[in-house]
Protein backbone atom coordinates (compact mmCIF):
# COMPACT_ATOMS: atom_id res chain seq x y z
CA UNK A 1 0.00 0.00 0.00
CA UNK A 2 2.81 2.30 1.29
CA UNK A 3 4.65 1.48 -2.39
CA UNK A 4 1.56 2.23 -4.17
CA UNK A 5 0.79 5.82 -2.53
CA UNK A 6 4.74 6.97 -2.82
CA UNK A 7 4.69 5.91 -6.72
CA UNK A 8 1.50 8.05 -7.67
CA UNK A 9 2.90 11.00 -5.28
CA UNK A 10 6.91 10.56 -7.60
CA UNK A 11 4.81 10.34 -10.81
CA UNK A 12 3.67 14.19 -10.41
CA UNK A 13 7.68 14.87 -9.24
CA UNK A 14 8.40 13.03 -12.35
CA UNK A 15 6.10 14.83 -14.80
CA UNK A 16 7.14 18.61 -13.01
CA UNK A 17 10.88 17.18 -13.79
CA UNK A 18 9.77 16.40 -17.52
CA UNK A 19 8.08 20.00 -18.02
CA UNK A 20 11.15 21.88 -16.39
CA UNK A 21 13.64 19.89 -18.55
CA UNK A 22 11.35 19.88 -22.00
CA UNK A 23 10.60 23.41 -21.37
CA UNK A 24 14.45 24.76 -21.14
CA UNK A 25 15.37 22.27 -24.43
CA UNK A 26 14.36 19.16 -25.94
CA UNK A 27 14.73 16.06 -24.28
CA UNK A 28 14.82 12.51 -25.46
CA UNK A 29 14.37 9.69 -23.21
CA UNK A 30 17.67 8.16 -22.36
CA UNK A 31 18.82 11.29 -21.36
CA UNK A 32 15.41 11.96 -19.43
CA UNK A 33 16.52 8.47 -17.58
CA UNK A 34 19.81 9.55 -16.80
CA UNK A 35 18.46 13.08 -15.58
CA UNK A 36 16.37 11.30 -12.89
CA UNK A 37 18.60 8.82 -12.03
CA UNK A 38 20.89 11.69 -10.75
CA UNK A 39 17.55 12.80 -8.37
CA UNK A 40 17.48 9.36 -7.23
CA UNK A 41 14.79 8.08 -9.07
CA UNK A 42 15.31 4.36 -10.46
CA UNK A 43 12.99 3.88 -13.11
CA UNK A 44 13.44 1.26 -16.35
CA UNK A 45 12.46 2.87 -20.12
CA UNK A 46 9.44 0.62 -20.00
CA UNK A 47 8.27 3.21 -17.31
CA UNK A 48 9.54 6.55 -18.83
CA UNK A 49 8.04 6.29 -22.14
CA UNK A 50 4.36 5.39 -20.95
CA UNK A 51 4.73 8.32 -19.20
CA UNK A 52 6.46 10.49 -22.17
CA UNK A 53 3.24 9.35 -24.28
CA UNK A 54 0.75 9.89 -21.84
CA UNK A 55 1.91 13.38 -21.59
CA UNK A 56 2.19 14.07 -24.93
CA UNK A 57 -1.19 12.53 -25.40
CA UNK A 58 -2.71 15.40 -22.92
CA UNK A 59 -1.24 18.02 -24.88
CA UNK A 60 1.89 18.92 -22.31
CA UNK A 61 5.11 17.47 -24.93
CA UNK A 62 5.28 17.70 -28.35
CA UNK A 63 7.12 15.42 -30.54
CA UNK A 64 9.99 15.42 -33.17
CA UNK A 65 11.64 12.77 -34.56
CA UNK A 66 15.31 13.44 -35.99
CA UNK A 67 17.71 10.72 -36.99
CA UNK A 68 21.06 10.48 -34.70
CA UNK A 69 23.81 8.40 -36.56
CA UNK A 70 20.94 6.76 -38.48
CA UNK A 71 18.61 6.14 -36.05
CA UNK A 72 15.25 8.00 -35.36
CA UNK A 73 15.77 9.59 -31.85
CA UNK A 74 12.05 10.81 -30.70
CA UNK A 75 12.85 14.64 -28.95
CA UNK A 76 10.06 16.43 -26.49
CA UNK A 77 9.21 19.66 -25.94
CA UNK A 78 6.73 21.59 -23.49
CA UNK A 79 3.73 22.81 -25.47
CA UNK A 80 2.01 26.23 -24.76
CA UNK A 81 -0.38 24.18 -22.22
CA UNK A 82 3.16 22.36 -20.78
CA UNK A 83 4.61 25.61 -20.02
CA UNK A 84 1.19 26.84 -18.27
CA UNK A 85 1.07 23.50 -15.93
CA UNK A 86 5.05 24.01 -15.25
CA UNK A 87 4.18 27.28 -13.90
CA UNK A 88 1.27 26.52 -11.81
CA UNK A 89 3.11 23.56 -10.65
CA UNK A 90 5.81 25.75 -9.54
CA UNK A 91 3.72 28.07 -7.49
CA UNK A 92 1.97 24.73 -5.64
CA UNK A 93 5.37 23.45 -5.02
CA UNK A 94 7.01 26.41 -4.00
CA UNK A 95 3.86 26.63 -1.32
CA UNK A 96 3.94 23.30 -0.76
CA UNK A 97 7.55 23.23 0.16
CA UNK A 98 7.49 26.45 2.44
CA UNK A 99 4.70 24.84 4.42
CA UNK A 100 6.41 21.29 5.21
CA UNK A 101 10.36 22.56 5.64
Amino acid sequence: MEGKVLRKLFLGFIQIHILHHANEHPIFGLWMLDELKEHGYEMSAGTLYPILHSMEAEGLLIKEERNVEGKIRKYYTTTIKGNAVLIEARKKAYELFKEIK
